[in-house]
């Protein structure tokens, strides 16, 4: 199997700051850039696996480029370069520590949410009389708190103001780009012949305080995608719906009686299922850009991405 890269401990400037995020880890320069590295980590049930996956940080890595640079005339973004297929360097920012999660279909949470009898979802109204996966008749947002550690809780946009997590405009501002970022995203799934259900979007200050579109974007860690050919038959007939997402490997989890609780043990990943989640992920790139995904040097990615971000640097 492919080497992959579930630890990185990269040379930088003195004064350089690291952060080990779940999947990504953060390196901040002392000249205001930060450098995201997309490690081969996979997290569920906010805990994270045992076994990296074979070109996982590349396919988010260049399939977030992609997406930052479709949606860049929609909202700005911290991302200025990629100068290897598993970084983006850009403007360092202060995160707001909401995710903005969007949702244009009663799926997963919310679905669990509307099924056991409630119709608000993080201060959203949810319509009577819906089946799972139906389209609401708009998009929803139902953000959360961004934990550091352990689970994100699902919060309003009352209980973030009263919390201090952002200004009343800042909050506004984050809703517009994130209803703009997911029409555009929707927009770019149809085309393709997918459907994007739902996604969440973070966003952070620059120096100057602007919003900025930060971490990443439209990948299926942090967004949920039906196969459009047939979804409305699917519909009627009251079938599950095809998805490219991270999705099945959750069930895959749940199926082995893990889901994140004290005392449940996670269940052995062998080679067979890594490597499907590993297909899986390439799928949804190639599905999604239109492009052949043309996987990178795995012998050394420590070292290859220490020599890309000197080169880059200049040190």
């Amino acid at each position: 199997m492919p080497d992959t890269l579930t630890h990185t401990a990269l040379k930088f400037p003195e004064g350089t700051t690291v952060y080990h995020g779940k999947v990504r880890d953060v390196y901040r320069l002392p000249d205001g850039r930060s450098i995201l590295v997309a490690t081969d980590r996979i997290s569920a049930f906010d805990v994270i696996l045992p076994r990296g996956i074979p070109h996982k940080g590349q396919v988010l890595t260049q399939l977030s480029w992609h997406m930052l640079q479709a949606t860049a005339d929609v909202a700005p973004n911290w991302a200025d370069a990629m100068p290897d297929p598993q970084v983006i360097i850009g403007r360092t920012c202060e995160p707001v520590k909401v995710e903005m999660v969007v949702r244009g279909y009663l799926s997963g949470h919310a679905w669990r949410t509307y099924s056991a009898g409630q119709r608000m979802l993080c201060g959203a109204a949810m319509p009577e009389d819906m089946r799972e996966n139906d389209a609401f008749p708009a998009p929803i947002i139902t953000p959360s708190t961004k934990a550091d550690e352990g689970h994100d809780e699902d919060i309003t946009p009352e209980g973030i103001l009263d919390l201090g997590l952002c200004t009343r405009a800042e909050w506004d501002t984050m809703a517009k780009y994130a209803r703009a970022l997911f029409a555009r995203g929707q927009d770019i799934a149809r085309s393709r012949g997918l459907i994007l259900v739902d996604t969440k979007y973070e966003f952070g200050r620059d120096a100057d305080g602007r919003i900025l579109l930060i971490d990443e974007i439209h990948t299926p860690d942090s967004s949920r995608y039906f196969h459009l050919d047939g979804y409305a038959e699917r519909q009627a007939r009251g079938e599950r719906q095809k998805q490219l997402s991270k999705e099945f490997v959750r069930e895959w989890l749940i199926a082995h009686d893990f889901m994140g609780r004290e005392g449940q043990k996670l269940p052995t990943m062998d080679d067979a299922f890594v490597n499907s989640v590993s297909e899986r992920y390439i799928e949804l790139y190639e599905t999604i850009t239109g492009r052949p995904f043309v996987p990178a040097d795995t012998a050394a990615i420590a070292q290859r991405i220490q020599k890309a971000m000197e080169a880059y640097l200049g040190t």
